[in-house]
């Protein structure tokens, strides 16, 4: 069983949240080039979308670990 979380200061809420929401605009950029590539895929690279896949799935991940940063226990 993990420890309760203890509520962030204020500053470190902001700056969770100005990090948060920087992340989440670079998976939805991310999301739009890989859509367009897959659309018309450069010749030259052929490795470009896979990285930029895995970029992105590393983007999320550090999202739902800030999310959980930012989100209370449950004290039921």
């Amino acid at each position: 069983m993990t420890p309760p979380k203890l509520p962030l200061p204020p500053e470190e809420h902001v700056a969770i949240k100005k990090r948060l929401d920087d992340l989440l605009l670079e998976h939805e950029d991310l999301d739009k080039a890989i859509t367009q590539l897959t659309r018309n895929p450069p010749p030259a690279d052929q490795l470009l979308i896979p990285r930029l896949k895995k970029r992105k799935l590393q983007i999320r991940d550090h999202i739902w670990r800030l999310e959980a940063l930012l989100t209370p226990d449950d004290l039921a």
